[in-house]
């Protein structure tokens, strides 16, 4: 149903901006980071959006469930605050593509949790998964969005 694969992805460098709360109102700190880059002219340097969550809906209240909004940028790249630098490490992961709005990306995350992961012989690294948006709501129609939810896993061995 979501074709996934396993794939040795790079190191990522984010300029990012923390949420706290419900994942679905991630969107809030993109509006800051996106304020902040604007102001500093830093949009032509970025690469890919990516969204970073570290906690399990199904273990942490919503209210508290952390996150971060980022954007991929160069290691020479400066990132002075307020801005946070995150590193999402290389290595292994389990790349799941999703078609569709983002209202369905739960759906998805069960299908590689509760389905793919058990079924692969693989286990989760202790690193937070993420998402890569390969387009943007305001370029194509909610249907047409495709988003590459990664999940970091152990090498084999």
């Amino acid at each position: 149903m979501y074709p996934t694969e396993i794939r040795n992805e790079p190191a990522r460098r984010l300029a990012a901006m923390p949420h706290l709360g419900p994942y679905t109102e991630i969107s809030r700190a993109y509006d800051r980071l996106g304020a902040i880059l604007g102001k500093r002219g830093l949009w032509p340097q970025a690469g890919a959006m990516v969204a970073v969550y570290y906690d399990d809906t199904d273990v942490v209240a919503a209210a508290q469930l952390r996150s971060h909004a980022g954007v991929v940028f160069a290691p020479e790249v400066d990132l002075a605050a307020p801005l946070d630098i995150v590193t999402l490490p290389a290595g292994p992961h389990a790349v799941m593509t999703y078609r569709g709005p983002y209202s369905g990306l739960g759906a998805a995350y069960e299908a590689l949790f509760g389905t793919w992961l058990a079924g692969s012989g693989r286990r989760a690294a202790d690193s937070p998964v993420f998402e890569i948006y390969l387009n943007s709501p305001m370029d194509v129609a909610p249907e047409d969005l495709v988003t590459e939810i990664c999940l970091p896993l152990l090498p084999l061995g």
